[in-house]
């Protein structure tokens, strides 16, 4: 200790004297917008204010007018924007002419119990603790003024003179209104607008002052007061410490340091503060926020090294799984005695409501608003607020599901899945109760069918000729049996060989066929025994009708073709016709077994034609070498104009074929 004492030896010892006569009136001004050089004490002040709760102080400043820097004309036009022409008492620049400038302060610092004032005299320094720091900057308000004072032009200006010549006002009825009776919360948040602060400091009245410049005999009185009344100790007692209590000030003790919560919304929890609670109220707290998460997310929100099998245990308390996501339960948004912030429905009522969305989206991934809300007639605030928790509106197509489907949760827990469904099968019993509707009512009216398998026109003809050429040993020894046996002459046709079924007078023809052709998965095979018998009889008198009349027409639609046999049904006398139960599937075996083929007519796709009138079947020869048709010229002129009437299509073909087809 001794050698830092001589190192550093006292050179001079200074009395410091506290001064409180000008404690809580002492301010600093700073003129931050002004280099030091260039003080404002030479210009004349024209007057001073000042608010002392809010430590606001406004002082008004001359212009030199007459220095050579100064625009007179820009000093007048603004004079004349903010005055106008008339002259008022009220007016910002009495002479016409900007001649004086307005400075206002701000805060520099709102604590200043660490700055003073101090003043060296006579070996002893006078300090003055400070009531404020402000900073005085030019003030625009006068720019303000202006634009009022356009506003107002402009107002007189459009209204003209006529109010003078308006009778008086009739009388209106006035509504009068109550307020409610604010709550803690809402007036903590009026308190703290910007509107009530700004109202709050216009009521506090300006307090006028007159200025003493630094030359004035005033200023040198009061500067006075800067130093000490009083030089006895007993009277500045905050400077004589004890070196214990001296020492204290400089090294004060540890204290414990009180954590200070951020401030933010009530409904808003920091990531820290959520990991401080059980695994449980996490969950239900995450869920709340975010109302729809895939599983995934969820234990990514949670800490790390959370059982994923205790997360998944609390999550089914307070959500529900729709389309492998997780939705929060509506009961955990919607407790039990409250109401919807909109409307004022109680909340067993909303339950019952959002609880029939979640259920939709589990049938499908978009729904329809107006849907929604004529089933739980609720009001469209509600509805649109159940929505928004789960879905995003799409062009055309309603409310679509937020996330896609989580396949990989439902295959990785397919026991959680399985009870999630049991759950929601509970849930729509008791919906089917209170909405009074089915779960048929919302199914897709048109089911997803199995796809078809296509087989081309020519692998159908192809499997139409062997299976005629594998019957053709046994049908030739019962041709020439008959033969034989009768001078009638029976043409040597293929039978069709299915079983008997009703002919199927309806617009499809779904037995397995594919455009009315039999499919690779139904071969035909219908065996009708020896010649004599009545299968062998009906298919041969089919093949006979289907000849004569395609000999007649050339070219017809399976339809048509179907309602001329019903013709040739009805014709024929009772008790003789041999024809028990025709199917399509014969009738177009008979069809393709009588040198008709197939046309692959290109209808268009806005057609409203039947399946069975867009299959169109034709005559490709008659038996005759010399009027055999051709086959890729009649193709090639077939022209179908883009029109819904198929009927002239078919015509205008059957025309082209009868051309073709004529004798020479």
């Amino acid at each position: 200790m001794a050698s830092g004492d001589n190192d550093d030896p006292i050179i001079e010892e200074i009395d410091v004297y506290l001064s409180k006569s000008l404690a809580d009136k002492l301010y600093l001004f700073q003129y931050p917008v002004r280099p030091s050089t260039m003080t404002y004490d030479d210009v004349n002040h024209l007057a001073a204010k000042i608010k002392p709760k809010q430590q606001r102080v406004e002082l008004e400043m001359a212009i030199d007018t007459m220095s050579p820097n100064y625009c007179r004309s820009k000093g007048e036009q603004i004079a004349l924007n903010v005055d106008g022409t008339t002259y008022d008492e009220t007016n910002t620049y009495s002479a016409k002419m900007m001649d004086k400038q307005t400075f206002s302060s701000i805060q520099a610092t709102t604590n200043t119990s660490r700055y003073a004032a101090a003043v060296f005299r006579k070996g002893e320094l006078h300090v003055t603790p400070l009531t404020g720091i402000l900073q005085m900057r030019p003030s625009f308000s006068y720019l303000d003024k202006a634009d009022n004072k356009t506003r107002e032009r402009e107002a007189a200006n459009e209204g003209g003179d006529s109010s003078q010549d308006e009778a008086e006002e009739e009388a209106k009825a006035i509504t009068v209104r109550f307020a409610r009776p604010e709550s803690e919360q809402a007036r903590q948040r009026r308190i703290q607008s910007y509107e009530f602060l700004q109202k709050k400091q216009a009521e506090e009245p300006w307090v006028h002052l007159h200025y003493h410049g630094f030359k004035d005999g005033r200023s040198e009185h009061e500067r006075q007061y800067l130093f000490c009344q009083s030089v006895d100790a007993s009277e500045n007692s905050e400077l004589v410490k004890s070196p214990k209590e001296y020492l204290a000030m400089l090294m004060p003790p540890l204290a414990e340091e009180k954590v200070v919560k951020p401030v933010g919304p009530s409904n808003v929890l920091s990531m820290a503060q959520l990991r401080t609670l059980p695994l449980g109220e996490q969950v239900k707290t995450l869920m709340k926020n975010v109302k729809v998460m895939p599983f995934a997310n969820l234990m990514g929100l949670l800490a790390s090294g959370t059982d994923s099998t205790a997360a998944l245990r609390c999550i089914q308390q307070v959500a529900l799984l729709v389309q492998g996501n997780w939705v929060v339960k509506s009961d955990v948004l919607y407790p039990k005695n409250t109401c919807s912030p909109h409307s004022g429905v109680p909340a067993e009522v909303l339950c019952r409501g959002r609880d029939f969305v979640m259920w939709r989206f589990t049938l499908e991934r978009s729904v329809m608003r107006k849907e929604i809300a004529s089933i739980i007639k609720l009001p469209p605030e509600d509805v649109k607020e159940f929505l928004e928790h789960v879905a995003a509106p799409r062009v055309n197509r309603g409310w679509e599901f937020l996330l896609p489907t989580d396949v990989d949760f439902i295959k990785k827990h397919p026991d959680v899945a399985h009870r999630q469904h049991m759950l929601w099968l509970g849930i729509q019993s008791k919906l089917e109760k209170v909405f009074n509707f089915s779960k048929e009512d919302f199914l897709p009216k048109n089911s997803p069918q199995p796809d078809p398998v296509y087989v081309s026109g020519e692998q159908r003809l192809k499997m139409a000729h062997e299976r005629a050429y594998e019957k053709q040993l046994s049908l030739q020894k019962e041709l020439d049996a008959r033969r034989a046996g009768s001078s009638v002459h029976i043409k040597q046709e293929p039978v069709s060989d299915r079983e008997d079924e009703p002919m199927d007078t309806s617009s499809s023809i779904p037995n397995g066929s594919v455009n009315g052709y039999p499919s690779v998965t139904s071969p035909l095979d219908h065996s009708f025994g020896n010649g004599g018998s009545p299968a062998s009889t009906q298919s041969q008198e089919l093949q006979d009708f289907v000849m004569k009349t395609f000999r007649k027409h050339f070219v017809l639609t399976l339809n048509e073709l179907k309602r001329l046999f019903n013709l040739h049904l009805a014709s024929m006398p009772a008790g003789r016709s041999v024809f028990h139960s025709i199917s399509d599937h014969m009738l177009q075996d008979a069809i393709l077994l009588n040198q008709c083929k197939q046309i692959m007519v290109p209808f268009p796709a806005q057609t409203t034609a039947a399946p069975d009138e867009q299959k169109v079947f034709g005559l490709w020869e008659t038996g005759q070498d010399f009027d055999k048709v051709n086959t890729d010229k009649i193709c090639r002129s077939l022209q179908l104009k883009h029109t819904t009437n198929h009927k002239s299509a078919i015509i205008e073909f059957h025309m082209n074929v009868r051309n073709h087809t004529q004798p020479v």
